[in-house]
């Protein structure tokens, strides 16, 4: 299949943030563009599939709390209903 080379404007810090992320994957810039066409072209589609496993902080800190509480859930309140919950909540609000 023959080649042809194309020039894009890209922002440089999305270039070298794209260039870490694509290295994570063992690829290089080019390689990548040409993956996302193909799988473009092939689904018929934008395919954004690929994504770098890392939870933002908020969701670590919940992973974090779901763990302890899976090692003392004596140490949290139960509630027999969800209004027994919002009952406490605007209580403290």
């Amino acid at each position: 299949m023959a080649k042809t080379s194309t020039n894009i404007s890209i922002d440089a810090d999305i270039k070298i943030k794209a260039q870490e992320l694509f290295a994570d994957f063992g690829l290089d810039l080019s390689t990548a563009i040409n993956m996302f066409l193909r799988q473009s072209v092939r689904e018929n589609a934008i395919p954004f599939t690929i994504s770098r496993d890392v939870p933002n902080s908020d969701t670590m800190a919940a992973i974090a709390e779901f763990e302890e509480f899976k090692q003392n859930p004596s140490g949290y309140r139960r509630y027999s209903s969800f209004s027994e919950l919002l009952d406490e909540v605007r209580t403290d609000a």
